[in-house]
């Protein structure tokens, strides 16, 4: 079963798409990768989902992704004496760490991090931004605050701190726990949120270690200003919009969004855009007119994958979003300006031998009309390494790695398929061709374009070139 687009569709699995029909019915209609989230349900319930989804890859015979997103801290204010305080532009409150009465002059907020970060000028957006107070003044146990933008604040509402550093790990207690539990499990992907420096990354490494691919979720402001390390640091980028768009201005996010899939190609690590994406097919059958050209643009961008969230998992027509996706993907990626746009924002290729292999093979297999570029691949990094380049046509990725040819389902262009490992050239050229023709790539008399690293199975060698026809 092969993708008839490019580009990957990541769907977060909840009560309205946890059954293994539905589960099916998602992979069915185009889902690459599933997204269990762990902010919400018991591990147990993530336990059952994982065991479908392994369940369907068996059925189906195709490797199918599980990415795990891990909550990572949350920040909220303290429970209030009336449950609810009104506050009006330019007055002056007061948040305290302790001994709270639970009013405006005493609004609990127990987070000590904050209270030994935070400074005179700083903001604190609570509710996702709907109230915008600005610290005037702070002692060791309080905060006064400036009232910016007026409005609710309500018991246990979120805070988001977007000019501060805390000296906060991004891993709790119940992310450790729930971490251990999915590498159990056997998920591809671990998705790291609160990331705001590199060290973030190092510690989640250091857990991790290469049993899973590390995504580092981009949701700070502070992260934005050690991009370049975090994406050395990951395995793949998450482009958090929802968060990041509270924390730095609106009109910032699709400027943010392009940079951050640049550097992603540039560093031959995937990226996906995520948050809203078809947020009101949560409960309308169909996507506003803006919410399709915003998939779009992450498409034309070169974004490896999209993803869905809400509307996969809680909303009333999980089906019709996933197929709504893919029809807007294939659309975009079918478009006359598609070609030229991906090719005016290609990164330039590192000067290594094993890039400009990869940048040989996808332009070769362009200009002698190959049907599809095969790349052999222990690791993942030689398939990337093609799809840096966006060819004009699929990559056939051969593995003998059960783990990387489900964290290829996230890779732009990929389709990925497992086999034991070639001994010799002969049998790597026999290999390919039997494996193009029996996925639908090929035909008898088409051509190739394989590539692969000598010695075989030795990772990061994309050394050869080999153009080869269908017998």
């Amino acid at each position: 079963m092969r993708r008839h687009r490019r580009a990957k569709i990541v769907a977060t699995v909840g009560p309205a798409s946890a059954s293994p029909e539905m589960l099916k019915a998602l992979f069915l209609a185009g889902v690459d990768t599933f997204r269990l989230n762990f902010s919400h349900g018991a591990q147990e319930d993530h336990a059952k989902v994982h065991a479908a989804i392994r369940a369907l890859e068996r059925q189906i015979r195709r490797p199918i992704g599980i990415l795990m997103d891990l909550q990572g801290p949350k920040i909220r204010v303290g429970t209030l004496r009336d449950g609810k305080i009104a506050v009006e532009s330019g007055e002056t409150i007061r948040f305290v760490l302790r001994g709270s009465a639970g009013d405006r002059s005493s609004i609990p907020l127990p987070h000590p991090e904050i209270f030994a970060a935070v400074a005179p000028g700083h903001d604190l957006l609570i509710d996702d931004g709907r109230v915008r107070v600005r610290v005037t003044g702070l002692g060791e146990d309080f905060i006064e605050a400036k009232v910016i933008v007026g409005g609710a604040i309500s018991n246990h509402k979120g805070v988001n701190l977007p000019g501060t550093v805390l000296d906060l790990s991004p891993l709790t207690a119940k992310d450790r726990s729930d971490l251990e539990y999915g590498l159990r499990l056997g998920v591809d992907w671990v998705a790291l949120s609160f990331v705001q420096k590199p060290s973030d990354v190092l510690e989640a490494r250091g857990l991790i270690g290469e049993r899973a691919g590390l995504m580092a979720k981009i949701e700070k402001p502070a992260a934005l200003e050690r991009i370049d390390d975090i994406i050395q640091l990951s395995d793949a980028i998450m482009v958090a919009r929802g968060d990041l768009g509270v924390e730095i201005p609106h009109e910032d996010v699709p400027g943010r969004q392009k940079e951050l899939v640049r550097a992603c190609r540039l560093a031959v690590k995937p990226v996906i855009v995520a948050t809203q994406m078809l947020d009101s097919m949560v409960l309308s059958p169909t996507p506003t007119r803006a919410e399709v050209s915003d998939v779009a643009t992450a498409i034309y961008d070169g974004a490896d994958a999209v993803m869905l969230s809400a509307e996969s998992a809680t909303g009333r027509y999980p089906r019709e979003a996933v197929e709504m996706m893919d029809r807007i993907i294939r659309s975009t990626e079918q478009h006359k300006m598609y070609r030229s746009i991906i090719q005016a924002t290609q990164p330039n290729e590192e000067q290594t031998p094993p890039h400009a292999v990869a940048t040989a093979a996808a332009d070769l297999a362009s200009s002698i009309s190959a049907k599809a570029i095969v790349a052999y691949t222990s690791s993942g990094t030689t398939a990337a390494r093609v799809a840096r380049k966006r060819p004009s046509l699929p990559v056939l990725a051969i593995t003998p790695n059960t783990e990387i040819s489900r964290r290829l389902c996230l890779l732009w262009g990929a389709h990925s398929v497992l086999s034991e490992d070639v001994k010799s050239y002969e049998e790597m050229v026999e290999r390919a061709t039997a494996f193009a023709a029996e996925e639908e790539f090929a035909r008898s008399g088409d051509l190739l374009v394989v590539v692969a690293g000598i010695p075989f199975a030795q990772a990061g060698t994309t050394n050869n070139l080999r153009v080869a026809s269908v017998p």
